[in-house]
């Protein structure tokens, strides 16, 4: 098992030294990257699950994002979004790089705005299947916040995540690629060290709480939709509580948007 996972995390790292270019560099860069490794990460499996959330087999990164040409269907599978704020209560938001419509692997939603990782926990990763505690998908968000933003793991232990509820979403992007998700939301205060990857993402800043509306009104660039969901539905109720999300936790019922 743990070699297993081992084997992927240094994959992953590699990929990392591979791909990552400057931000300034990504200004000016035309990307078209046919690695091996990247291609590799495209074959890589996520967990397919039924509407409540039971895992039923798994499928390829590209296969759970490819909208199906007849039914405009997409497979349903298990992602997670982090929610990261700093000891000030700011939230981080990053602006998710272009260059994710030209790397095959990041095949959804290219230069947008959303909260701090998105992503998915791996069938390939035998740990990352665990039930218990959501400590699969808190494992696969440290992965995840390590290889997208560059916070040291060390900084970020499963346990530091709060897990609040499941939301259970649906977009078909361009109708090409698109999203179906029940997604976990973990919320994380804490002030890290962050070295975003610039493949992954061309910005990063912190947002306070009473400007939220005024920041987003003035973004270059359109959110996420799992984001403009959470944003409308739930984000600003949930922020403003950040010392008393015990009471809002939900693990028990699936959200549906």
């Amino acid at each position: 098992m743990l070699t297993s996972r081992l084997n992927i995390w240094s994959r992953i790292q590699l990929l990392r030294k591979c791909s990552t270019i400057s931000l300034s560099q990504q200004k000016h860069a035309n990307i078209e990257i046919h690695d091996p490794l990247q291609a590799h990460a495209l074959k890589e499996q996520c967990i397919l699950v039924d509407e409540q959330d039971k895992p039923i087999g798994a499928a390829t990164k590209a296969d759970c994002h490819r909208v199906h040409p007849g039914t405009g269907d997409v497979k349903l599978h298990r992602a997670f979004s982090v929610f990261l704020f700093n000891s000030k209560g700011e939230m981080l938001v990053q602006r998710r790089s272009v260059h994710k419509v030209r790397i095959p692997f990041q095949i959804t939603f290219p230069d947008t705005y959303t909260n701090a990782c998105c992503s998915h926990p791996l069938y390939d990763i035998e740990q990352e299947r665990q039930e218990s505690n959501a400590l699969g998908i808190r494992l696969a968000a440290q992965r995840r916040l390590n290889y997208e933003l560059g916070i040291p793991t060390n900084e970020i232990e499963p346990d530091n995540f709060n897990y609040l509820t499941r939301i259970h979403y649906a977009n078909t992007g361009d109708g090409v690629w698109g999203e179906h998700e029940i997604d976990y939301i973990l919320f994380l205060q804490k002030d890290v060290t962050l070295k975003p990857n610039a493949n992954e993402v061309s910005e990063v800043r912190y947002l306070k709480r009473e400007e939220i509306d005024e920041a987003i009104a003035k973004f270059s660039a359109p959110l996420t939709p799992w984001f403009a969901l959470i944003l409308r539905h739930r984000l600003k109720q949930w922020w403003d509580n950040l010392h008393r999300l015990k009471q809002f936790e939900d693990l028990k019922n699936i959200q549906r948007f």
